[in-house]
């Protein structure tokens, strides 16, 4: 088993190294994940130097999922255990990071049923998605807010905003009307300084939450100019980073290039995704954001209908954000949100392990030059028994042994890398080559 590696003997030469390439492709194939032991790892803040995610000063590369409902199982005793299921099977195949609400505005067992005022029963549900995370040794972005109306949005704050006599008239006014902007600094606020009440850890002092996301998928089509929201971003992250200095900030972005890079408008999936107030590589110029946000969804933007044209795209979208990310932005990028509905014409489950081998490939390309491409983000992660709640990407991994398998491959490489290639190696020991061969070994 690969606990029984220590790093002492990993470091000595070829044959140790050839070795731990035997062991981790035996954990690939057994499910064991031994390997986060090597790294003899405190749980300690995620932080980032240059262009890559660093634990205790050593890379950390991330393979992991999206799985937004937790909070709301969580509240329901009778829910709670699919909670725990999905975090099981995740770490099972060695996801280390989950991207889930920390939102739930005016709806149905809402977290802010109005303007600070909470639901305790639901935040207490949202203390044991963090306490239940670490349990998994799985890490967390939390998003603060919902672009689109689900679980409320920036149009329950526009609701809240009329409710309380504001003139509005847009649903883009979340983004410049000072009390707008006061309810959404006062929910930050409230969730950073929230003291767990299973851990008694403050959030903003816990390790087990990865970064804050300002935004799932921030668009405001109503200033295409992009200075709106960019001034909103600026705003905000150094707001996020005056309570809390120690967590990495994210916008939640899906990557579309803007106005200030019309080179880059070519790498776009379609003419519109220029003409949604957003802009790429300015927002992530702004004072207070760690890393880049990406979100890859060929049948939503390119056609619905499967081709290998979705191939295409996905591979020159990632590798054009990855080399803007080293180029331009000196920091790693996170492709937070990627995947494939079952709903899609001509959908198969062996096109969407082809899609996701895609990403790694991508990713993998870029992970074995200690490149930007910090890891990405399944949408989405699903226990058995919850396919009402399934949009039509849900991958239930018991039911789904090839992905499966895909994805513990990726686990375990990126597991590798982490733990063998600290930059005090400079990659200039002898298991370079075993490593580079295990990394890059054509399996996926």
């Amino acid at each position: 088993m690969l606990v029984a590696v220590s790093n002492s003997a990993v470091l000595g030469g070829d044959e140790n190294s050839e070795s731990l390439v035997d062991t981790a492709f035996y954990s690939v194939n057994h499910g064991v994940y031994g390997l986060g032991d090597m790294e003899n790892d405190e749980w300690t803040m995620v932080q980032k130097k240059g262009n890559q995610f660093v634990v205790n000063g050593q890379p950390f590369y991330v393979n992991g999922f999206n799985t937004y409902w937790l909070m709301v199982f969580s509240v329901d005793q009778s829910t709670r255990g699919k909670v725990s299921e999905v975090f099981q099977q995740a770490s099972s195949v060695g996801l280390t990071l989950c991207r889930t609400w920390a939102f739930n505005d005016g709806q149905w067992r809402a977290l802010q049923k109005s303007p600070s005022v909470y639901d305790e029963d639901v935040f207490k549900a949202l203390d044991f998605v963090v306490s239940e995370a670490k349990k998994y040794k799985i890490r967390l972005i939390l998003s603060f807010v919902n672009n689109w109306q689900a679980y409320g949005g920036k149009a329950q704050y526009v609701k809240w905003g009329k409710a309380a006599g504001l003139n509005l008239t847009s649903d883009d006014d979340f983004f410049s009307h000072p009390t707008l902007k006061s309810y959404y600094k006062a929910h930050v606020k409230t969730v950073l300084n929230r003291v767990n009440t299973l851990t008694n850890i403050t959030y903003k002092d816990d390790p087990t939450i990865f970064a804050w996301e300002l935004m799932n998928e921030p668009r405001c089509e109503s200033d295409t100019s992009g200075d709106r929201l960019q001034a909103w971003i600026e705003e905000m992250a150094v707001y996020v980073k005056s309570i809390d200095p120690r967590h990495l900030v994210e916008i939640g972005l899906e990557g579309f290039y803007g106005p200030s890079t019309p080179n880059r408008a070519q790498f776009n999936p379609n003419t519109y995704a220029q003409q949604v107030g957003t802009d790429f590589i300015r927002n992530h110029l702004a004072l207070g954001v760690d890393f880049a946000s990406v979100h890859i969804y060929a049948d939503s933007w390119i056609s619905q209908s499967i081709s290998d044209k979705h191939l295409e795209f996905i591979k020159s979208w990632m590798q054009s954000h990855i080399d803007d990310s080293e180029k331009f932005l000196d920091m790693p990028v996170l492709f937070g949100e990627f995947g494939v509905s079952a709903k899609d014409p001509g959908f198969n489950s062996s096109f969407r392990d082809t899609l996701i081998s895609t990403v790694y490939k991508t990713l993998l390309n870029s992970t074995k030059q200690g490149g930007s491409g910090g890891g990405s983000l399944l949408w989405q992660l699903f226990p058995e028994g919850t396919d009402y709640m399934d949009d039509g990407y849900a991958v239930v991994l018991s039911k789904s042994p090839s992905t499966s398998n895909i994805m513990s491959l990726q686990s375990t490489r990126l597991m590798t890398f982490n733990s063998l290639c600290s930059r005090k190696c400079h990659w200039g020991c002898k298991k370079k080559h075993a490593l580079e061969a295990f990394l890059l070994h054509d399996e996926l």
